[in-house]
């Protein structure tokens, strides 16, 4: 699990394996991971885009970035808090994943929140 807070706005990612769409023959691990993003400031703010770093064992780094979450944008007012749950596929079994959520307050003045880094491994290499 991973949590950051930037400027009130906390973002907590727990991840885990998924083998029903995972092959391990054709190199192929899938992983879910669940982000729950929690407005603790004071101030309404929109999720505006992402931006996702996702490195595989073998040092493959692949970019993701577009507007919103899982087809919204969220907008959060104080007290609030938005889940939702994605999934992604490394050709290795473990790998990482961090990035940014570009965040719009209602008084303006957008920032880039944290999301910091998470593994994703199959259950019997996380030690």
């Amino acid at each position: 699990m991973s949590t950051a807070m930037t400027n009130g706005i906390m973002v907590t990612v727990k991840s885990q394996y998924i083998p029903e769409r995972s092959s391990v023959s054709s190199r192929q691990f899938a992983f879910a991971y669940t982000v729950r993003i929690s407005n603790e400031s004071e101030v309404t703010t929109r999720l505006e885009s992402r931006h996702w770093i996702i490195t595989d064992a073998g040092g493959h780094v692949e970019e993701v970035r577009g507007p919103g979450v899982v087809g919204v944008q969220p907008r959060l007012k104080p007290g609030e808090s938005f889940e939702y749950t994605s999934w992604c596929v490394l050709a290795t079994p473990s790998g990482e994943m961090r990035g940014t959520y570009q965040m719009v307050p209602d008084r303006g003045g957008a920032f880039d929140a944290d999301i910091a880094p998470f593994r994703l491994a199959l259950p019997q290499t996380l030690n």
